[in-house]
């Protein structure tokens, strides 16, 4: 997996855990459902770290709560 793929799966996650569809997500982030689904979209591969801090900030949680997870611990070195 990608950095991108997991940034993505873990923004659906938290909807899901939520309860909330990837729209109302954005709405409360104030970022717009276009940026939502291109994040989400597996055809893209950049993310960029501020949607994912606005995002973040519409969930309520920190940046380092989003990062902490088996998914992110576990990715393969960028740099080879």
């Amino acid at each position: 997996m990608t950095v991108k793929d997991v940034v993505a799966k873990r923004v659906q996650n938290l909807c899901k855990e939520r309860g909330i569809r990837t729209n109302e997500l954005a709405n409360i982030s104030g970022v717009t459902p276009s940026t939502v689904y291109s994040l989400l979209d597996e055809r893209r591969r950049d993310v960029s770290v501020i949607t994912v801090k606005k995002l973040c900030d519409g969930l309520e949680i920190s940046l380092g709560e989003f990062f902490s997870t088996p998914d992110f611990d576990a990715l393969e070195q960028e740099i080879r």
